[in-house]
């Protein structure tokens, strides 16, 4: 098993004052993967896994979802800082499985 770090930012905000609100804020989301899952996100990459998926809403709003391979002493660090995911849990599932951001259509 490997434990991967699921990091949600906003890096576009079509807010009427071009800020994200929680931007001061961590989002992180722990995941445990066998090594099949593993492998599906990260390839035949060699060295440690850190990776970006962004997703265009099409409403001047962008996420991007970085993965990353971490350590359980990081994991628990990570896991306590953590605002939850603003409800986009559906990315990591999406990335999980398709190794992409797919909305429901």
């Amino acid at each position: 098993m490997k434990i991967l770090s699921f990091e949600l930012t906003m890096p576009n905000v079509g807010s009427w004052n071009g800020k994200w609100s929680g931007a001061d804020k961590k989002y992180y989301v722990i995941r445990s993967v066998d090594n099949k899952t593993f492998e599906k996100i990260a390839g035949d990459s060699e060295t440690p896994l850190r990776k970006g998926y962004y997703y265009n809403f099409g409403d001047g709003w962008g996420a991007n979802v970085c993965v990353e391979q971490i350590n359980a002493k990081e994991a628990n660090k990570r896991r306590k800082i953590s605002k939850g995911f603003c409800g986009y849990e559906w990315m990591i599932n999406s990335i999980m499985e398709f190794n992409k951001i797919l909305n429901t259509e």
